[in-house]
């Protein structure tokens, strides 16, 4: 009897695992930064993926704000998400680690999306440091722009901005919010501080976007502590709505960003502007990854190629504010406004893109793009990176921070119910 019933346990197991199993390879698990899609492109994907392979799948979307939080995980080898979509810098930690699979293109007779990404992308995703693999068979990018100051035009002028040494500008106390991104602020903080070097090609940029040496480290420490009376908080995603409600008057902040922060303001009579100081900055990419512990790989490459088309690129576009990596003639054509002044964009969309109308806050110019580098990994510099943070964010604490933390639920309220009444003006203003 025990032998039956032992027999018949074992027998269940197997058909319990198996259907589990199946599930799972039936599931598609995203891991990817918040407010970072169109609405409904995942539901539009499950219906464009089960006419392009006849297969359904179920996709389970997860969320993380902190590079370093994903990775964590995934080094670990605790979570098996099929896709992440991680920074530059830490896919190259990424693909160092062996922690990456290889992307196969190969999509048979759907299209290969992934053709419309723009040179410009490419060639950057290939100055990964990888030791040897080619980047771009591990990586597609997503999204990309660069980090500087989003302001108040009531309060502040651009030319007082041309530089990041306005940090320190004893008119601003308590005026500014950071970015709370160590690698993006201590990058742009270097371009600062060795500028006279990046001029005199002592320190070239591509190479200073490198250095995490004692020396620069505690040069940027002792700056931003210089600072501590003017910064009103550190934020991670809340500042760009603080500063549509003029709460402050500077925010240290990535293009995207911005972008959003600028049109929500003016719905509301606040004009906002961003701009990129004369000595340089950090040009950020976010890219598609298929981690190492992944099930469905199948359905995450065809999901990476289907957020390369032309179209989902654009949708996304439009309701999260960043740029999309693609760079085709309906993306150029979509994004061109009267409204602006012509900028030179062949850098990204080739010679079409000489004399173009094109939002400077998200396309910048090739004037702007020349004065800024792709940020790297540190490897076990990391830490001492991480350790300089805490220290300038402890001693530039101050009472305001602890409220805006207590703000920041709320705001995220409002912000996601302003976001779908904006979203559906837009498919008003499409649909006339």
């Amino acid at each position: 009897m025990k032998k039956t019933i032992m027999a018949l346990f074992c027998v269940l197991f197997v058909v319990s695992s198996c259907t589990t199993d199946e599930k799972r390879m039936h599931t598609l698990k995203i891991y990817n930064w918040a407010d970072y899609i169109g609405e409904g492109v995942l539901e539009d994907f499950q219906q464009w993926y089960k006419q392009e392979t006849g297969e359904d799948v179920e996709i389970v979307y997860q969320l993380f704000d902190i590079n370093e939080v994903m990775l964590s995980k995934i080094e670990k080898g605790h979570e098996d998400w099929d896709l992440a979509c991680p920074s530059e810098y830490i896919i190259e930690r990424m693909m160092r680690n062996n922690l990456l699979l290889p992307i196969n293109q190969n999509f048979g007779k759907t299209p290969n999306y992934i053709k419309n990404l723009s040179p410009y992308i490419v060639k950057c995703f290939n100055d990964i440091d990888a030791e040897g693999k080619k980047p771009t068979d591990y990586a597609v990018g997503y999204m990309w722009g660069t980090t500087g100051f989003l302001y108040n035009k009531r309060f502040v002028k651009a030319d007082e901005l041309r530089s990041w040494g306005a940090l320190s500008n004893p008119r601003f106390k308590g005026k500014i919010y950071m970015k709370d991104a160590f690698r993006d602020v201590y990058s742009c903080m270097l371009t600062y501080i060795y500028h006279d070097d990046i001029i005199s090609e002592k320190k070239p940029l591509k190479t200073l976007m490198y250095d995490s040496s004692d020396e620069s480290i505690e040069k940027v420490e002792t700056y931003l502590k210089s600072i501590k009376d003017n910064v009103a908080g550190w934020e991670q995603d809340f500042g760009k709505e603080q500063m549509t409600k003029e709460k402050a008057w500077m925010n240290l902040s990535w293009s995207g960003d911005a972008a959003w922060a600028i049109e929500e303001a003016a719905d509301v009579g606040v004009d906002l502007d961003y701009i990129v100081p004369d000595e340089g900055s950090n040009v950020w990419f976010d890219g598609w990854v298929i981690p190492k512990y992944a099930k469905n790989t199948k359905a995450a490459r065809y999901f990476i190629n289907f957020m390369c088309r032309p179209d989902i690129a654009i949708r996304n576009m439009d309701e999260i504010g960043y740029v999309s990596v693609i760079a085709t003639p309906e993306v150029l054509e979509e994004m061109q406004d009267d409204a602006y002044e012509p900028l030179d964009a062949t850098f990204f969309f080739g010679e079409s893109a000489k004399n173009v109308r094109l939002n400077p806050v998200q396309y910048f110019g090739t004037d702007v793009i020349k004065r800024c580098a792709m940020m790297h990994d540190s490897g076990q510099r990391t830490e001492k990176l991480l350790s300089m943070w805490s220290r300038v964010k402890g001693d530039n604490a101050n009472p305001m921070t602890a409220v805006i933390l207590l703000m920041t639920l709320v705001l995220f309220t409002v912000y996601g119910l302003r976001k779908k009444r904006k979203q559906h003006k837009k498919r008003l203003r499409r649909e006339a």
